[in-house]
């Protein structure tokens, strides 16, 4: 199943950069979901599984960087 997020939601995709989500692809039970994602820097569009995918930090939120987020930036600038 596929989900069209509106609006799309700011993730980071490990070791691909920031980006936005646009989708979700739902394969069932036995599978990662799939965050279809257009990265900012490049315009790439990557369907990356769940567990590569990380929520960007949100001061409002008090939601602080990840440490994966981090170590991935810190691992593309280097």
């Amino acid at each position: 199943m596929f989900t069209q997020l509106d609006p799309p939601i700011p993730l980071h995709v490990l070791g691909k950069g920031d980006g936005y989500a646009l989708g979700v692809i739902d394969y069932g039970q036995e599978h990662n979901l799939l965050w279809v994602t257009a990265i900012d820097a490049t315009g790439e569009i990557w369907c990356a599984p769940n567990p590569e995918v990380r929520m960007q930090a949100n001061w409002s939120l008090a939601r602080p960087r990840s440490m994966a987020v981090k170590a991935s930036k810190e691992a593309m600038a280097g």
